[in-house]
């Protein structure tokens, strides 16, 4: 275990979370409770989820909004592109970056379930490899359009994440090795840093950052976790991602009493998969949160990433969810 003594500002791995926008005004107070206790963490960014549909969209801008008016933290912004037309989505970035937006998570997007035979518009966006080129291009128009705009892009230089997927995408049909040459072709495009796709074993990190290297990947890659605390959770995300969770590991919680034995072990479970890649070198930790705090916090706490001494951080959970229909939730 790495003494948390010796983690030095300069060469403490990075820590973030992804925060997904409730869709309904009544959980709005519970949403907003949770981003505070995070952002009471001091993460080096908040990834803010946005659907494919667009549905979401506006909720998704005013939380994007309020971290970035209202916080110290960088928030990420999703951006999907299934399904849209690229004036679409050269539309919504532009909204992104007119309300002082600087990072983004380029993400293709699920296509929907319930149509077997869809298939993209031919003026689509088809990749997240084509979404990173036009982010892109669409901040070289801007910048090219406004010197301000240029001056401002200079100083606060656009940032693009994207996902990757160590064990290869299972809903797409990609191997590992097709995976890495996906990521190579995002960083050329102009990606500047990479996020995994969750994984229950440390070789599924370490094995694809070996062969990404390799291959000529340079750019960061975050290892993404999710809290393996509860089983119900981790058997719904194999039925999003297709990533299988281990047997034993549900056979184990499953076995337990109650809830918070299952936290106990989950969380334990949790913070050895997480160290074993951030003594593998992983330059910091990725936290699907699925909006609660609790073991997300003891995840880092376990690995000594928890306990830093926050900013003055406001009451997040006064903010309202959606425009025009105010939330209130009682000052904690």
């Amino acid at each position: 275990m790495v003494a948390e003594a010796s983690l030095t500002p300069r060469h403490r791995p990075t820590v973030s979370f992804e925060l997904m926008p409730p869709r309904r005004p009544e959980a709005a107070p519970k949403f907003w409770e949770t981003a505070r206790r995070l952002v009471a963490a001091d993460p080096d960014f908040v990834s803010v989820t946005y659907g494919a549909g667009g549905g979401d969209r506006a909720t998704a801008r005013q939380v994007v909004a309020t971290l970035l008016e209202g916080t110290p933290v960088l928030p990420i912004a999703h951006l999907t592109c299934v399904g849209a037309s690229r004036e679409d989505v050269s539309d919504v970035v532009d909204e992104f970056l007119e309300a002082g937006v600087r990072s983004f998570l380029a993400l293709r997007g699920d296509p929907p379930r319930d149509q077997p035979d869809w298939r993209p518009p031919a003026d689509g966006v088809h990749s997240s490899i084509e979404l990173v080129a036009l982010l892109r291009e669409v901040e070289a128009r801007r910048c090219a359009a406004d010197p301000a705009a240029a001056v401002r892009g200079a100083a606060r230089p656009l940032t693009v994440a994207v996902a990757t997927f160590p064990d290869g995408n299972r809903q797409a049909g990609t191997t590992r090795a097709q995976e890495v040459q996906r990521l190579l072709e995002k960083q050329q495009a102009g990606a500047s840093f990479a996020i995994t796709q969750l994984f229950y074993a440390a070789d599924s990190y370490t094995d694809f950052v070996a062969e990404a290297r390799a291959a000529g990947v340079t750019i960061p890659i975050l290892a993404g976790l999710m809290p393996t605390t509860e089983p119900r959770r981790l058997r719904r995300v194999e039925e999003l991602t297709g990533v299988p969770a281990p047997r034993h590991l549900l056979a184990a919680l499953d076995a337990l009493p109650d809830p918070e034995a299952q936290h106990a072990y989950g969380t334990a479970y949790s913070v050895e998969l997480a160290q074993r890649v951030l003594d593998a070198g992983a330059p910091g930790l990725h936290v699907y949160t699925f909006n609660k705090y609790r073991p997300a916090l003891d995840l880092l706490e376990g690995v000594h990433l928890g306990g830093r001494t926050p900013h003055g951080v406001p009451d997040l959970a006064r903010r309202p969810l959606v425009p025009g229909i105010p939330t209130e939730a009682p000052a904690v």
